[in-house]
């Protein structure tokens, strides 16, 4: 029978509890993100998902485009 965990951590057998200079970091952290430019953050967000759209789909996303361009340009 096993007693011992099945995973791992990196705490090399002290207990795996957060540091006071990781909390600090983490405040910073989150403080930071939480920093009164709300636009730029929903910004960045709608580039990052359109992003990953875009790469995911980069064939399809490519065919697209010419197929709209073409289309505009023969409408003219």
């Amino acid at each position: 029978m096993r007693t011992s965990p099945l995973w791992s951590t990196a705490s090399f057998g002290d207990a795996a509890d957060t540091t006071p200079q990781e909390l600090d970091e983490l405040r910073a952290h989150l403080a930071q993100c939480s920093a009164p430019d709300r636009r730029w953050v929903s910004l960045r967000c709608a580039a990052a998902s359109l992003h990953r759209i875009v790469m995911t789909r980069l064939v399809t996303t490519a065919t697209l485009v010419v197929a709209v361009v073409g289309a505009v340009l023969l409408a003219w």
